[in-house]
């Protein structure tokens, strides 16, 4: 329709693959081989990585196998912001996101009632890959269309986690709706520094702990580029009746690329009402 706006891809082509028929079979290459899990409850939210699918798309398919042939009529996707001030809360202003699987629509009731309780900086078209890099996978997995609320965090303090989390548990609630927190763990350490300083997280978000989360990120004691969005996705999750949390995999890029010298963690979660 005239008027609309897309907000165009930035990595296709790059960090994943620009040709439709090629992006569908990478990806059902990475879910073909994940074993069956079974999430005794309500799924309310995962937590997937945000490298290139060549590196991170087979612990992401660990997340996103969950959700294959479901339908959601909405998925929040919560991520960092890694190169541009966008203030401490920002969403698109466009009207769709653009993949090589086409166009999903944004939701912008869902951003307007956002917005009245977090105070969204609105951008246009933002060079963000760890929100972009999750849709392909929704799209090629969920049955039918799904409407986005996106959501890129420029601060990742406490008190902010704690007023987005209210925010998104309020837009969401009573809603047929995904929430999805995308994260990378340490970044170039050694493979065993980066088990070390991962294994936090991965204990955190087991034990349902985002307070605790929190605090570790802050003491410095492990890593994570997404840690805020963990934490706000969590405690939204709680706040929507979620009681579990589950690590679902775990890997690094040298798992890969046989590099061990200096790595990047990968997790996969789901978070559930048991």
């Amino acid at each position: 329709m005239a008027g609309e706006t897309v907000r165009h891809s930035v990595i296709a082509g790059t960090w994943y693959p620009g040709s439709p028929p090629q992006l569908r079979r990478m990806i059902d290459g990475f879910v073909e081989k994940v074993p069956p899990v079974e999430i005794p409850g309500r799924l309310v939210a995962l937590i997937a990585p945000h490298a290139g699918y060549i590196y991170s798309g087979s612990v992401a398919a660990h997340a996103y196998a969950l959700v294959r042939g479901r339908t959601y009529d909405l998925v929040a996707i919560v991520s960092p912001v890694h190169r541009m001030w966008v203030g401490h809360i920002a969403s698109t202003s466009a009207d769709f996101y653009e993949t090589p699987l086409g166009r999903v629509r944004v939701d912008h009731e869902a951003q307007d009632a956002l917005d009245q309780e977090v105070h969204l900086q609105y951008v246009g078209q933002d060079n963000e890959h760890s929100l972009e890099i999750q849709l392909p996978f929704l799209q090629h997995l969920l049955a039918g269309e799904f409407a986005l609320l996106p959501v890129m965090m420029g601060s990742q303090e406490w008190d902010t986690c704690e007023t987005l989390a209210r925010g998104l548990a309020k837009v969401l609630k009573g809603r047929n709706a995904l929430l999805v927190a995308s994260t990378d763990l340490s970044h170039f350490h050694s493979q065993l520094q980066a088990q070390r300083l991962d294994r936090v997280v991965v204990d955190k978000v087991n034990a349902f702990d985002p307070e605790g989360l929190a605090r570790e990120l802050a003491s410095g004691k492990t890593e994570a580029c997404g840690g805020g969005p963990v934490v706000a996705t969590l405690l939204a999750a709680r706040q929507l009746g979620a009681t579990e949390a589950r690590v679902l995999k775990y890997a690094t890029s040298g798992d890969v690329t046989g590099d061990y010298s200096g790595v990047v963690g990968y997790m996969a979660a789901a978070i559930f009402a048991a």
